[in-house]
């Protein structure tokens, strides 16, 4: 029962930098105990990012512009991870990453691929630890969506709570995703974007990547017949387990809607009508799903004009995840150093309910650090639930 010292890593859609969370995990029985032990932000370079934001479609890469993109995401990856050695005190066991997605292949309402980048020799030479990579392929290939995730670390850490009912965990990065928990049957799914639109019209509009503390959705109103036009878009009517991303809705997405209105949208009513798009369709998604309460984690909590709105479409209690003991912050970093520690033991890292995958897998690749690999022996029991310790807490 040895407690490891794991460094989670991962940019999510809104591809503004490198999350990097470390935590200390351990196996007791059928519990997994987390105790997170610091969290960072590294942002990407600006001319990074903008070879990013131009690679998504309707963007044309080419080999050569993918391998150099793939190498310097990696690099940036690896910059992060010794950031995050230095949180863990120089003591840490061995990284998980995520990586950054560049493409989610979704084809009649089936995930047929998925591709991250940010190599990961480069994090084990930058680092000498171990890697643990490509974390989403296996699932998609045992007919899964390859997202959400999540499902698996809200599974074990919301369990147990019956006072609760039906729980949703809500994640607002880019794309937006809730697990739902005590309901009939275990389920996740990407309701379709969070910040994703949001940003974009920030950056189209003012050249600023984001509209931060929704500033500018509180200046507009809400336009209707836009709202009307966004609303009627099919991947909403999806039967779930399903999964989204950039390469739907992105700059031709919107451009075409845009276009279909017919009529000019002042910065100020644009930026109030995405927002309200993604309270109104996360709130839609929580309510089909019978949700007693819902609890929100991602970038979006940092946006008090989604909130707000969100709150006003439910009836039900919105929680931060801080309040429950999960920084809201970093929870995402958190998935992917417990994804990383289920692989490193053996374990299955997926829900199927909630991918749509036809069976528990193990996930990822393991890139060898300087000194060699030495596996701990499988894990035979599978964990029902999350702790979340303190840093205090031995």
């Amino acid at each position: 029962m040895r407690w490891w010292r794991v460094v989670g890593l991962l940019s999510g859609t809104s591809m503004d930098g490198i999350d990097v969370a470390v935590a200390d995990l351990r196996l007791d029985g059928e519990s997994i105990e987390l105790r997170p032990l610091g969290e960072e932000t590294c942002h990407y370079p600006t001319d990074l990012r903008e070879e990013l934001r131009l690679a998504l479609p309707p963007g044309d890469l080419d080999a050569e512009a993918l391998c150099r993109l793939d190498t310097r995401v990696g690099q940036a990856f690896a910059d992060a991870a010794r950031t995050g050695a230095e949180l863990a005190g120089g003591s840490a066991d061995f990284v998980a990453s995520l990586g950054q997605t560049l493409f989610h292949w979704v084809d009649g309402g089936q995930a047929r691929g998925t591709l991250q980048i940010g190599q990961p020799a480069w994090i084990a030479e930058a680092t000498g630890l171990p890697v643990i990579s490509d974390l989403r392929a296996r699932d998609v290939a045992a007919a899964g969506h390859g997202a959400p995730l999540a499902g698996v670390l809200d599974a074990l850490w919301l369990a147990g709570d019956d006072s609760q009912g039906t729980q949703v965990a809500l994640n607002i990065g880019g794309i937006a995703n809730i697990t739902v928990v005590g309901g009939s049957r275990p389920l996740a799914y990407d309701t379709g974007p969070g910040n994703a639109l949001i940003d974009l019209a920030a950056q189209q509009r003012t050249g600023r990547p984001q509209d931060t503390d929704g500033a500018l959705a509180a200046t507009g109103t809400v336009h209707g017949d836009l709202l009307k036009l966004l609303l009627a878009d099919e991947y909403y009517r999806l039967p779930a387990p399903k999964s989204t991303g950039k390469e739907h809705f992105g700059s031709a997405y919107l451009t075409r809607v845009l276009q279909e209105l017919g009529e000019p949208v002042s910065d100020g009513d644009l930026l109030a009508t995405l927002t309200e798009l993604t309270a109104r369709t996360i709130a839609d998604a929580c309510r089909a799903e019978g949700a007693g309460r819902v609890v929100v984690a991602g970038g979006g909590v940092h946006n008090p004009v989604l909130l707000t709105a969100l709150r006003r479409s439910l009836d039900v209690p919105v929680l931060v995840s801080d309040e429950l003991g999960m920084p809201a912050d970093s929870k995402e970093a958190l998935l992917t150093a417990l994804l990383g520690f289920l692989t490193w033991h053996g374990l299955p890292g997926n829900t199927p309910g909630t991918t749509g995958a036809v069976g528990p897998r193990i996930l990822g690749s393991i890139t060898p650090g300087a000194t060699g690999l030495r596996l701990p022996e499988p894990a035979t029991t599978q964990p029902r639930r999350l702790i979340m310790r303190s840093a205090a807490t031995n």
